[in-house]
């Protein structure tokens, strides 16, 4: 499930997993893939001696949040709307709570989710920028302490809440995890992997 995170400039965003089927992450509006998180997190670790580091991310964005859905009443069952209660109808929430754990094939549904999105959401370019004077990274509108900016890499290392199955994690992640590891640059100083 997505968590609350504070921004500097846009209060509390929801960051994180939605749907344990499939690897697709949000950002408030903004929607993108795992493994594209992680990969522009690998080549940020072999740029960043641009200062500051500056790039554009391909995401999907919904600004409607009539059109994003009801996150909890889908996992209820109680209503889909929106992108996330298509979601929820093709993959509902497991009926038994143990078996709620994010699933490292959920790349595997990509394809569907692709398709989906295309219906509900545009493609943006949105800047991202790494600041060191201020330690700050921006996603898009979204600002962040490089403390929180930790914390968004953390929750995709766990798996979010309510973690990965059996704590397998996908290689894209660990992947990300040894590049951040052996990045010497200020953004990732202080970054640990619980």
């Amino acid at each position: 499930m997505p968590l609350a995170f504070e921004s500097l400039n846009r209060g509390t965003v929801a960051f994180g997993f939605f749907n344990i089927d499939t690897d697709l992450l949000l950002l408030q509006q903004y929607f993108l893939f795992a493994d594209d998180f992680c990969g522009h997190l690998v080549r940020m670790t072999e740029d960043i001696t641009q200062e500051p580091y500056e790039t554009v991310w391909e995401v999907y964005s919904i600004d409607d949040p009539r059109k994003i859905g009801d996150l909890m009443a889908a996992i209820h069952g109680i209503r889909y709307t929106g992108f996330i209660g298509e979601v929820y109808k093709h993959f509902p929430f497991p009926k038994r709570e143990a078996e709620f754990k994010q699933k490292p094939e959920g790349f595997q549904n990509r394809a569907w989710m692709i398709s989906l999105l295309e219906r509900w959401a545009t493609t943006q370019s949105v800047p991202v920028r790494a600041d060191k004077q201020n330690e700050t990274y921006s996603i898009g509108e979204y600002l962040f302490t490089k403390e929180v900016f930790h914390q968004l890499i953390q929750y995709v290392w766990a798996g979010g809440y309510p973690r990965w199955k059996d704590e397998i994690r996908p290689d894209y992640v660990m992947e990300m995890k040894f590049h951040l590891e052996e990045s010497r640059g200020w953004l990732t100083r202080g970054l640990v992997f619980p």
